[in-house]
């Protein structure tokens, strides 16, 4: 095994969002045999919004939440907390894959955000919510003429940016490693432990039951309801939405629709304001390179620095073991690449360092559908981006099974499936081989063949 500098001394190998969020007595498992209007399955982003939405449409339903773990313990609480305004993986993904609708997503997707910021001022939740924008980096000619090509795109859908150069850039982030910057201004930044916990008390006040470490094994035909079977009772209902998101589908026909893919942070003690602007960080701005293996980074309320990504990991087998979420050697690679960006924060501390589950897409989107006559629905395949986007796939849903022609069912991105990933072992060569020909294109600038044939096809990997 990798062993770790003198920088993870005193590093907690656990994620820092939760030290945020004031300790609660658990919220009880569910035991015997209950009966519900509407039973939702995770307890996460896409779980918690699914339940606050639904209350507002059916004020005397009877919902209950079921989660297999305690509340943010998994991919929602182990996020970046990056909030796009994005329901389609970016502006140029929406272009690329559905150009006859693109102009109605990136629509959709700014108007997401603004009304997930008025549900989070509704219902008073701390999120820690900040719209301070994200400055995209290059550090190659090729990434260069492709935070262009970016500029040019946001433009055609009237999404305003500004092209950074020195000393403009340095004045948002001085770092010799890129020279170049593209900023928008309507990105978001939230903790999404305390989003987690927020979205949970203000169901918990609607009168949603919560239940924690009460994990569904199977979903069955029950009549004219639903029965959800856990290891110590069960759940009828007569509708319920599936949630899981990363964690293996409860429904076969999904197993081979998402992969999980394992991404890494790492986070800096809090900063002195010194310490930043040695950096030029002065804003509460987020940044991201423009590299196939990319870095995300964004600043914690009391000014860390989270440093994440580059190594995207597939387990032969799709494996979700739990000894996945650490490893020493992407800890160790993301030290690299955060001293030769920052060399003046070189002997800075890790407070803490983890890993986290993406359910990820060959299409980088979610996509949503039903089953059971329609009486269960799903959406997963959040690809990194489910900040947002899970509370449009919520109404999605919501919209679904309540059996309503909408602006979101009718879209291409809702109706249509992406490509399923092949069976075991062709799926962890061709994983193998595109994240192989990603990294040489950050390189060489060079795009293969193969991944040319993925772009004509409709295929995307990513995180």
């Amino acid at each position: 095994m990798t062993r770790l500098s003198h920088r993870f001394a005193t590093t907690r190998f656990a994620p820092f969002w939760p030290e945020t969020v004031a300790r609660r007595p658990e919220l009880p498992p569910l035991s015997g045999s209950l009966r519900c209007d509407l039973a939702i399955i995770g307890a996460g982003f896409t779980g918690l919004w699914s339940a606050l939405k639904a209350r507002e449409r059916h004020p005397g339903a009877r919902i209950v939440v079921l989660d297999a773990r305690r509340l943010a313990d998994a991919a929602s609480g182990r996020s970046g907390g990056f909030a796009a305004p994005s329901i389609s993986h970016g502006v140029t993904n929406a272009a690329g894959r559905w150009p006859d609708e693109a102009q109605d997503l990136v629509r959709l997707g700014r108007e997401n955000l603004d009304e997930m910021e008025a549900d989070i001022r509704a219902y008073g939740i701390d999120a820690e919510f900040e719209r301070t924008g994200k400055l995209n980096v290059a550090q190659t000619r090729w990434q260069i003429e492709g935070l262009h090509a970016m500029q040019a795109s946001y433009a055609r859908f009237g999404v305003e940016t500004a092209i950074l150069k020195r000393p403009e850039l340095a004045a948002r982030l001085d770092s010799a490693r890129y020279p170049v910057g593209l900023f928008e201004e309507n990105y978001a930044f939230v903790n999404p432990a305390r989003l987690v916990h927020g979205l949970a008390r203000a169901c918990l006040a609607q009168g949603i039951a919560i239940h924690e470490n009460s994990k569904v094994t199977a979903i069955r035909n029950d009549g004219p309801d639903l029965r959800l079977v856990l290891n110590e009772g069960a759940l009828h209902a007569r509708r319920a939405i599936l949630a899981t998101n990363a964690d293996l589908p409860l429904l076969a026909r999904l197993r081979r629709a998402i992969v999980p893919i394992y991404d890494y942070s790492i986070m800096t003690e809090p900063l002195s304001e010194a310490q930043l602007a040695a950096i030029g960080w002065r804003g509460r701005h987020g940044v991201a390179d423009c590299g196939n293996q990319f870095h995300y980074s964004r600043k914690t309320a009391d000014n860390r620095i989270l440093w994440g990504g580059y190594d995207a990991i597939y387990h032969f087998g799709a494996r979700r073991d739990a000894e996945l979420l650490h490893r020493n050697e992407t800890y160790a690679k993301l030290e690299e690449t955060f001293t030769a960006t920052f060399p003046s924060l070189s002997e800075v501390r890790f407070s803490h360092a983890w890993g986290g589950v993406i359910d990820t897409s060959a299409r980088l989107t979610f996509f949503s559908g039903t089953a059971f006559g329609g009486r269960l629905a799903y959406a997963l395949g959040f690809t990194g981006q489910g900040v947002t986007a899970t509370r449009f796939a919520a109404l999605s849903m919501l919209d679904l099974l309540d059996g309503v022609q909408t602006e979101r069912t009718g879209l291409r991105m809702i109706r249509s499936r992406p490509v399923p990933f092949p069976p075991e072992p062709l799926r962890s060569l061709a994983i193998g081989w595109a994240q192989a020909d990603l990294a040489r294109e950050d390189r060489t600038g060079h795009r293969s063949l193969m991944l040319r044939l993925m772009d004509r096809l409709g295929i995307g990997f990513g995180s």
